[in-house]
């Protein structure tokens, strides 16, 4: 039987990004930014608590504070950076976070190290040509890249020398995955 066909949600935010752009949409709107997906990205975290290292996090792309936010509720403190929603992040943490951008990190890796990067609902927006070089950066400050994902993208596993580790998933309420997709490195 085939398919009904989805109705446009007008006000989806991929909607938006297509409309504005994913930096003038963060411009108009990143200090009021709440991802509609936080009950996914806590299921996600607390259901591979024992399967990643949380002691020294980085909230990559740190939208309004989420990871930050479960990370603390299981006792742990976060690092954080985007830098478009930073200030959502401090109205929802209490705590500033850093501005690093993909191109900031594509022109010159970090000067911390962490035992985790968690990217949460952005590393899709990645242009294709940074992806790899932003990802390699990426590694030089941590072995472990965590990216919670609702596409399949991006698909590190295709570039030499990244490892999928493991994913795991879990499933909206239209039936949709939202992926935890953890890498490691040979760099």
């Amino acid at each position: 039987m085939p398919k009904k066909p989805q109705a446009i949600d007008k006000n989806a935010i991929r909607n938006k990004y297509q409309e504005l752009g994913v930096e003038h949409y963060y411009a108009l709107h990143g200090d009021e930014y709440n991802n509609p997906h936080f009950t996914h990205i806590h299921q996600l975290l607390v259901q591979n608590q024992a399967r990643l290292d949380y002691s020294n996090i980085l909230d990559f792309c740190c939208g309004s504070g989420e990871v930050s936010l479960v990370l603390s509720e299981l006792g742990y403190e976060a690092k954080a950076s985007d830098p478009f929603t930073f200030e959502a992040y401090a109205k929802n943490t209490g705590k500033i976070c850093w501005k690093y951008s993909f191109e900031d990190i594509v022109k010159s890796p970090l000067d911390h190290l962490f035992s985790t990067i968690i990217c949460s609902f952005a590393m899709h927006l990645c242009p294709d040509d940074q992806l790899f070089p932003l990802v390699y950066n990426l590694f030089q400050s941590s072995s472990t890249l965590v990216i919670i994902t609702p596409h399949k993208r991006p698909e590190l596993e295709k570039y030499e020398g990244i490892n999928l580790s493991f994913e795991d998933f879990v499933l909206t309420q239209r039936g949709k995955k939202v992926r935890l997709k953890t890498y490691t490195s040979n760099f």
